[in-house]
């Protein structure tokens, strides 16, 4: 996806602030967040990438100026509503009693979860690798370029490799498509490979020399592109 939600992130924002010794969690709602998103993601209540189209579709702005949890929060607020497993009534009402009461316990608005999990419930996402539907379209040391695309949806090309050349390096078999799986149009697995592309072609003379980058990208993503000589 186009414009500050990029995977591939984008220029202008300055650098990478990185803390020393930085914790799991800032704050006690942190980690609140974070056994809400894998037990509704365990549950079965959205896929991975349903989950990640919901933090794609944030405000900008406020995209721009929150953090890590507030991202997911946001993001799994809206995919939760949309899918109606909670009301946008019910949203407004404990986020105005949350607003007033900024020191509550979660349990004092919500049921806390029960200390057996539910049966079937998983705590990591399912594996995404399904059997292959046809042969893969490329094989190790095939030369590809990217598809230079612009979805509005969910798409793990990020924008600095497309229409960019690279090398087949290795397949990874058949997985989840994201593009469709975010959008409800089914899983539609296709291959999956590592694509390997000298780091000139992607950031252009300014690369550092015999660096080389690495990304997966799904079959779609590719068309047969011929080495340069």
């Amino acid at each position: 996806m186009d414009g500050v939600h990029d995977l591939g992130g984008m220029h202008g924002f300055g650098p990478v602030e990185r803390e020393a010794n930085e914790p799991t969690f800032h704050e006690a709602w942190e980690a609140t967040m974070y056994a809400i998103m894998r037990a509704s993601l365990g549950g079965g209540l959205y896929n991975l990438d349903e989950f990640r189209h919901g933090v794609e579709r944030m405000d900008p702005a406020h995209y721009l100026r929150s953090g890590y949890y507030e991202h997911w929060l946001d993001g799994v607020a809206r995919v939760l509503v949309e899918k109606g497993v909670i009301g946008q009534d019910e949203l407004d009402a404990r986020t105005e009693f949350f607003s007033a009461r900024p020191d509550a316990p979660a349990a004092a608005a919500v049921q806390a979860m029960p200390a057996t999990p539910a049966e079937g419930l998983k705590w990591l996402a399912p594996p995404s690798e399904r059997p292959a539907t046809r042969p893969p379209r490329f094989d190790v040391g095939d030369a590809v370029i990217t598809r230079n695309i612009h979805p509005t949806g969910h798409t793990r090309l990020p924008r600095y490799a497309r229409g960019k050349r690279g090398v087949i390096h290795r397949r990874h078999g058949s997985h989840v498509f994201p593009d469709s799986n975010a959008h409800g149009q089914g899983e539609q697995p296709q291959a999956l490979y590592s694509v390997r592309f000298d780091a000139r072609e992607l950031w252009g003379p300014s690369a550092e020399p015999n660096q080389h980058v690495f990304i997966d990208l799904w079959e779609p993503y590719l068309e047969p592109g011929a080495s340069r000589g």
